[in-house]
């Protein structure tokens, strides 16, 4: 079926251009969401006539669009899911989910917007596009992790945390209070030896 597109689609051409797609992708998802036109002599008629008004709105809203992506591109957000020790996910994290974290951080996303192609089923840092507009569109990073502790070692290494991770972690955290402990411990005695010094010369 050939039609008119209304905007850029990616892969497939960018506004007025005249195409070939199949009827079903046509009729289940370009004509319903106005993204396309039938190609017809009419309707092409209708949209030279339209042009420099689509043109005129795809120029603000790519421009709304870029001022958002500046404070969007490279954003990580957090999502905190149980897992097992193989970093298999008891459920999956979806366009919904990472809308909502991007939204709850101050940019406003929709879960048509996050092009994830597939849920996350893992543990990890994952790059997921957002596509403000047709001509406009970000990466942003969903660190998957079971909790805060884990997604800030996972944000600082670059990958999934271990079991073997957690145990060096809380091996280095007993280790820094052991210090903490024993560095308080010598002040107490360093004080209380003075204390006694300056008993003796007053004696």
């Amino acid at each position: 079926m050939q039609v008119i597109l209304m905007q850029r689609i990616e892969k497939l051409g960018q506004m007025g251009d005249i195409v070939s797609v199949k009827p079903g992708f046509a009729r289940n998802y370009l004509l319903p969401q106005k993204k396309a036109l039938r190609a017809t002599k009419e309707n092409l008629a209708r949209f030279e006539t339209q042009r420099g008004h689509l043109e005129a709105e795809n120029l603000k809203r790519r421009g709304e669009a870029e001022r958002v992506a500046k404070d969007l591109d490279g954003m990580t957000v957090t999502l905190i899911r149980q897992a097992g020790e193989s970093g298999q996910l008891y459920g999956s994290v979806n366009s919904r989910d990472i809308s909502d974290a991007v939204t709850a951080k101050g940019v406003t996303v929709t879960r048509g917007q996050v092009d994830l192609g597939a849920v996350i089923k893992v543990l990890g840092l994952h790059k997921v596009r957002v596509r403000l507009h047709p001509e406009v569109a970000v990466t942003v990073t969903a660190n998957v992790a079971r909790s805060e502790e884990e997604a800030q070692i996972q944000m600082e290494s670059g990958r999934v945390v271990s079991a073997e991770d957690l145990r060096q972690a809380e091996e280095a955290a007993e280790a820094e209070l052991e210090a903490v402990v024993e560095a308080v411990e010598q002040e107490a005695d360093a004080e209380s030896s003075e204390d006694g010094t300056e008993g003796d010369e007053t004696k």
